[in-house]
């Protein structure tokens, strides 16, 4: 893919700052009514009980398929399934956009990747997005087993355009999701997403 077709589709995102957030660490997580790519209705609230992951996601963006291309995000949904934690995947892309995607697309994107998420869930008018200020894909969110957000920001500390390699970075996804498996706090609950911009209709102004 070249630079300039990358810009094209938005320009790269490095934000997020605490105080910015809708939703606070700590407190509880929005609940949410979406439709996966299969059809199926998915609420947040089926999932009382049970760690979640939310991912924000569109293939199209680099960082997102740099995080897919090796089975490496992959490998992690499989992990962590086995440890009952459920992972959703968020696509706010509108439909205008190019990175959109039928549903029909969707579940073959699924099949094609060997996506092992427990939901990819369509969001396409952005408005849960927007209700948890998703800058980016990925973006990341954690929900504890009691509803609360235990933690938002980048999947981890290797934010390098194009050339990073997920194996050997720190994924504070991973920290996190240990730290609430062992019944423990989550010691870093807030870092600064990175990535491509969520492909909103109508993007929020950026806040510094």
């Amino acid at each position: 893919m070249k630079i300039n077709s990358i810009f094209t589709a938005g320009l790269l995102f490095f934000l997020g700052a605490a105080d910015s957030m809708a939703v606070k660490i700590g407190e509880v997580a929005p609940d949410f009514t979406l439709t996966s790519c299969e059809g199926k209705t998915v609420k947040l609230s089926d999932y009382k009980d049970k760690i979640v992951v939310l991912e924000w996601f569109n293939m199209g963006c680099p960082f997102t398929e740099r995080h897919y291309k090796k089975g490496h995000m992959q490998s992690l949904q499989s992990k962590y399934a086995e440890k009952e934690v459920v992972w959703l995947l968020i696509n706010s892309t509108n439909p205008k956009h190019g990175n959109y995607r039928s549903l029909e697309k969707l579940v073959k994107e699924v099949k094609q990747h060997d996506i092992k998420c427990t939901a990819l869930l369509v969001d396409s008018d952005g408005k849960v997005g927007r209700l948890y200020e998703a800058k980016t894909t990925p973006h990341m969110f954690v929900v504890d087993a009691k509803g609360n957000l235990a933690y938002q920001g980048a999947i981890d500390d290797d934010g390098s355009f194009l050339s990073g390699n997920p194996a050997k970075a720190k994924n504070y996804v991973c920290l996190a999701l240990d730290e609430l498996i062992a019944g423990k706090p989550v010691t870093k609950a807030e870092t600064r997403p990175y990535g491509c911009g969520v492909k909103y209709s109508d993007p929020p102004p950026l806040r510094p």
